[in-house]
C-alpha cells in the first residue's frame, strides 16, 4: 500500500465540484493516458513477462473507465478536449531516473503514486457528491484505483530489492507531497 505524505486540501473538493464539467473532461483524459501508460510499459519491457498480463488488465480497466466517463461527457452535451500536459504528472516524471533498471523502478513507483492520489481524490468526491450516477461512479472508481496503486508496488517488488524500493518510494512520496503543496486547486484530478 502506498501511503501519501500529504492529504489533499479539503478546498480541492469544492473547486472540483464547482465545475463538474471541467473535472469530467480532465478525468476522461487522465483515464485514457493511464490506459496508454499501461500498454507503453508492456511494449517497453517485453522481457519482464510477469508484468505483461497485469499491465494489460490494468490498461483495459482504465480504458473501460475512460469509456464510462466519455459516456457521461457526451450525455452532458460536452465534447472531449485534446490532451494537454498534466503539470502534476510532469513534476513526478521529472523526479524519475531515465536509464536502465532505475528507469523501470521509478516509472512503476510514479504510476503507483499517481494512482494513489487518484484513489484519494475519487474517494473525497464520492463522499461529497449527492446520491446519483456521479456518486456511484466515483465510489466504484476509488476502489479500483486502490487496486491499481498496489499493483504497481507489487510489480516493483518483483524486480527490485526491498531496501532500494523503499528508499526510492520514500523519496518520491516526499517529492509528491512538495508538489501537491505548491499546485493550486483546480477542477481537475491533479
Amino acid at each position: 500500500m502506498i501511503e501519501l505524505k500529504r492529504a489533499t486540501d479539503p478546498s480541492w473538493v469544492d473547486v472540483a465540484m464547482s465545475d463538474v464539467d471541467a473535472f469530467l473532461l480532465d478525468h476522461a483524459s487522465c483515464e485514457r493516458k493511464a490506459s496508454a501508460t499501461g500498454l507503453s510499459l508492456v511494449c517497453r519491457y517485453p522481457d519482464r513477462q510477469e508484468m505483461i498480463d497485469p499491465l494489460i488488465a490494468f490498461a483495459r480497466e482504465e480504458l473501460e473507465h475512460f469509456h464510462r466517463v466519455v459516456r457521461l461527457v457526451i450525455a452532458r452535451g460536452l465534447q472531449l478536449l485534446p490532451d494537454t500536459k498534466d503539470v502534476y504528472v510532469g513534476h513526478l516524471q521529472s523526479w524519475a531516473r531515465k536509464h536502465g533498471d532505475a528507469r523501470l523502478l521509478d516509472q512503476l513507483l510514479v504510476c503507483g503514486v499517481i494512482e494513489a492520489r487518484g484513489c484519494e481524490r475519487f474517494a473525497l468526491l464520492a463522499q461529497a457528491l449527492p446520491e446519483g450516477e456521479l456518486k456511484t461512479l466515483y465510489d466504484e472508481l476509488w476502489r479500483a484505483e486502490a487496486k491499481h496503486h498496489t499493483l504497481f508496488l507489487r510489480l516493483a517488488k518483483l524486480y527490485f530489492a526491498a531496501d532500494e524500493l523503499e528508499s526510492r518510494l520514500e523519496s518520491l512520496l516526499q517529492h509528491e507531497a512538495d508538489v501537491i503543496k505548491t499546485l493550486p486547486a483546480r477542477a481537475a484530478l491533479h
